[in-house]
């Protein structure tokens, strides 16, 4: 026994182990996972570490970019202000906000220039170049229009992708950017002009109508091509262009319901003006503001968003003006819960389909080796649409899926055709859009007063769906790039070789 200060003795005990000295190896094993669980806690880098701006670059087809014999570009001026002459060049090509930026990085890491910021604002790209202990230069380039060139695109695409893979050097990559830009397009106008028309009579068919429904939407929507065609020579804005064309094509349906059609069958309206304001709608915009603001770039996506409400605003007053002209001139009532039973057998249908989304590629001025690769696309796209249809998954969740469907191939087919996403994407998925709830959500929100509130409901019903498909694109996109990692590499060996 034990005795304490005071002279007592303490009695044994056996409820606390003696403590033996800790072996070398159990030294060190105790380090080891002390060491062990510093790094799950913390991580391999610290917390508050920036990210280089080279890692932007996963996930995309210029991931790992091959930096260029000859180091660090003496005249960073130049190489800077051939990376604001691209950038602009996609942006008004219709290009998103990430695929711009992208680029500019691609190709400035490539091209040898580090300590590069890259911001992007709505219409304006601005790139600041600070070396340590040197003077910085910051450049500003501002979009100012926009033009139909997907052809376009593909091209600035590819020649990104060649500088990146090391093949193309600063002075060849000027001179093939100057000659994107000065080219012609693919098509020429009268061929845009027909295929706005075509498009326009096959869906027609597609919906539901008859030859003489064809007919009558092919030539109101040559008159409604040329209309824009004039439009734009007196320098009218897009928003009186587009309410312009909306109203035209309305009221030329509502007249033929009215009066007869030269064809001497009745013709319902509805289905004469969904053909006629797809092509008006803002899709290409729609799905750029959508990718914008999942990938973040929120003011870009809000200047976007707005000229895509505007848009879709003029297309929904052109409808309204015509509706209210056609009730002066006598206008019977239209019956907007009729439904459109199927003309032509579903192999007739796909055929029209894929008809449609060629017209469309033609309007967009896609090149020519997209453009059945892009109808394929398309072509799957709307059999997913049925298929969710006949297994009941609402009219609101098939073209979604669809949409999934179509960014993810799109993006597969894209890659493989040296072009992005958004060339194949957007033409194979204008047909998903809900025209006919447009329409009818119009006439009951202008003519029959009494049933507002369902013509509202209406209307957000279609923005729903509208939004729907733009943000099923984007994730169908985003499923795709672990897939077509394989794709982007063997894309950039070729071009190596070349």
């Amino acid at each position: 026994m034990t005795k304490e200060p005071d002279g007592r003795r303490r009695p044994p005990t056996d409820g606390l182990p003696r403590t033996e000295p800790m072996s070398p190896m159990q030294v060190s094993q105790n380090a080891a996972a002390k060491r062990m669980l510093r790094r799950l806690v913390q991580g391999e880098n610290p917390p508050t570490a920036p990210m280089s701006i080279v890692d932007r670059l996963a996930g995309s087809p210029y991931a790992n970019p091959m930096i260029q014999v000859g180091g660090v570009d003496t005249s960073a001026r130049k190489t800077i202000d051939f990376a604001l002459h691209l950038a602009e060049s996609m942006f008004r090509y219709g290009a998103g906000a990430l695929e711009v930026e992208t680029s500019i990085i691609a190709i400035t890491a490539a091209l040898g220039l580090k300590n590069i910021e890259v911001d992007i604002t709505n219409q304006s790209v601005a790139i600041n170049y600070a070396p340590k202990d040197q003077t910085p230069i910051s450049l500003l380039r501002v979009v100012r229009s926009w033009t139909n060139n997907y052809a376009g695109l593909a091209k600035v695409h590819q020649l990104v992708t060649d500088i990146v893979a090391g093949g193309v050097g600063r002075e060849e990559a000027v001179r093939r950017l100057d000659e994107i830009t000065h080219s012609s397009k693919p098509f020429p106008r009268w061929m845009v002009t027909v295929a706005f028309g075509v498009f326009s009579a096959v869906f027609v068919g597609v919906l539901g109508g008859g030859p003489g429904a064809s007919v009558i939407a092919f030539f109101s929507n040559l008159l409604v091509s040329l209309l824009a065609r004039q439009l734009g020579r007196w320098r009218t804005p897009d928003f009186f262009i587009t309410a312009a064309c909306s109203f035209l094509v309305t009221i030329i349906a509502l007249l033929l319901w009215r009066f007869g059609s030269p064809v001497g069958i009745q013709i319902a309206p509805a289905i004469v003006v969904v053909g006629g304001i797809l092509l008006l709608l803002p899709t290409g915009r729609l799905v750029s503001s959508v990718q914008d603001a999942i990938n973040g770039f929120p003011v870009t996506a809000a200047g976007r968003f707005l000229s895509t409400i505007l848009t879709f605003g003029a297309l929904v007053a052109g409808i309204a003006v015509a509706f209210v002209v056609g009730d002066m001139t006598g206008m019977e009532p239209i019956d907007v819960t009729e439904t459109f039973p199927p003309k032509y057998d579903l192999w007739v249908v796909v055929i029209l389909i894929a008809i449609a989304v060629l017209m469309i590629g033609i309007t967009e001025q896609t090149s020519w080796t997209l453009l059945l690769p892009t109808a394929a696309v398309g072509v799957v796209g709307y059999l997913v649409l049925i298929a969710g249809d006949a297994v009941g998954i609402g009219a609101r969740f098939a073209p979604g899926l669809a949409a999934v469907v179509i960014g993810l191939l799109a993006r597969v087919v894209a890659l493989r055709m040296g072009a992005p996403q958004l060339v194949v994407a957007v033409p194979a998925a204008l047909i998903l859009l809900p025209g006919l709830t447009i329409f009818r959500s119009m006439y009951v929100l202008t003519i029959e007063e009494s049933e507002i509130l369902m013509g509202a409901g209406g209307m957000l019903n279609a923005g729903a769906i509208v939004l729907g498909v733009a943000a099923g694109i984007v994730l169908g996109d985003t499923l795709a790039r672990p897939l077509t990692r394989s794709l982007a590499s063997n894309e950039r060996r070729r071009a190596r070789r070349r």
